[in-house]
């Protein structure tokens, strides 16, 4: 039986001399690993290999979910302008990469997002031509959509600890963003939290209300994109092998 969708390419590796493994977001059945053989071939079914953030309607075999689904077809869609250009900005490479990364390893094969998949597309096409501050605002914000279509969405409008409503946050100097607790706390509760960081009040304040991260400064989105890679680090036991590259 064929199957068709919407889907962004994850990761694409050699399987041999003329086929590739290659991990596929779609928009109604989620992630997805294929094999699509003789994708290197000159005269490929596919229009040739496929490539990381090439975005475009797929045709895939869904027999058995415990192996590999085949891919039957994929139209890449050129003109959305996913990955084409990428490679002229390293920053906004590195970004898009870690986004992969942290979506390919917090969502489940055959788990539909479909909201997620919206985000991630409109993610990438967002990042061309973008400042480096733009850039990580994006990051920020589809990072922040992430956790909350997989069930993590921190708390960041009260304390997560006593419930005290921060409105608005940022009028004290006091607030902490900790990974065990999902969330803000304030000076009073911080003490129970060891894993607690300090947010300073521009940083407080972006994280209160998103839209303020598009004008924010290039030192509190260095802030809050630290915090995150850490709470991600929590999150995964590990620390995510692009987050490296992001706050060099």
């Amino acid at each position: 039986m064929l199957t068709k969708d919407l889907a962004i390419c994850l990761r694409a590796v050699d399987y041999s001399e003329t086929s590739q493994i290659a991990v596929f977001f779609t928009r109604e059945h989620g992630k997805i690993s294929v094999i699509a053989k003789g994708s290197k071939r000159p005269k490929s079914a596919f229009g040739g290999p496929i490539e990381i953030f090439s975005f475009g309607t797929i045709m895939f075999t869904d027999s058995d979910r415990d192996k590999l689904a085949v891919l039957a077809e994929f139209e890449s869609d050129c003109s959305s302008m996913t990955g084409a250009g990428l490679y002229e900005n390293i920053f906004a490479l590195n970004c898009c990469f870690f986004a992969a990364e942290l979506l390919a390893k917090l969502t489940d094969d055959y788990d539909s997002h479909t909201e997620l998949f919206d985000s991630f597309l409109e993610f990438l096409k967002n990042v061309h031509g973008q400042n480096a501050n733009q850039i990580l605002s994006l990051l920020i914000i589809f990072q922040l959509t992430l956790l909350t279509e997989v069930g993590l969405q921190p708390v960041l409008n009260y304390c997560v600890n006593c419930k005290t409503s921060f409105e608005p946050l940022g009028t004290s100097n006091e607030y902490y963003f900790s990974s065990s607790a999902n969330g803000v706390v304030c000076k009073d509760c911080e003490m129970s939290f060891p894993d607690k960081i300090r947010l300073s009040k521009q940083a407080a304040d972006c994280l209160t209300d998103l839209k303020l991260l598009a004008q924010a400064h290039e030192k509190p989105l260095k802030e809050i994109e630290k915090i995150l890679i850490r709470h991600f680090t929590s999150i995964l036991g590990h620390q995510p092998k692009m987050g490296k590259y992001i706050l060099k």
